[in-house]
């Protein structure tokens, strides 16, 4: 992979760890789509980014169960489903484009099927023992 890309992903990759530590602090604006970002953008960029983040915190709060066990509590299912389907609504309101219109709901359809069936819903109790275990482990 060439520098540019490189410092690309590396870029972006801080650009969404900022919104995703402004979500923790504003509920309005979801934290665990832009640490997804943020992970994919550090592994793609920087192994010692992208390994400096998965150690931190935040990661393993918000995006570490979802990684490893692919489960989230409820919660965190509905707050970003919510956040990326009203991202979503805005091009398809404003997109006159009948093919990308279908695109776009056909792409909703696929992210709530992958949500509901495919990534365990845990509650917070679950969430935290298996927490608890990864810190015990470690």
């Amino acid at each position: 992979m060439n520098k540019a890309k490189k410092y690309f992903y590396i870029t972006l990759g801080f650009i969404a760890l900022g919104l995703g530590l402004i979500g923790v602090i504003l509920p309005i604006l979801p934290t665990t789509p832009f640490l997804l970002v943020t992970s994919f953008c550090f592994a793609k960029g920087s192994e010692r980014f992208h390994t400096w983040f998965t150690n931190t915190n935040i990661y393993k709060k918000h995006l570490e169960s979802f990684v490893k066990e692919r489960a989230m509590t409820l919660k965190q299912k509905v707050v970003l489903l919510s956040f990326v389907n009203f991202m979503l609504a805005f091009p398809l309101i404003l997109v006159d484009v009948l093919p990308m219109r279908i695109t776009i709901i056909v792409l909703i359809i696929i992210k709530l099927y992958y949500f509901v069936f495919k990534v365990k819903t845990i509650t917070p109790e679950e969430k935290r023992a298996m927490e608890a275990a990864r810190r015990e482990m470690a």
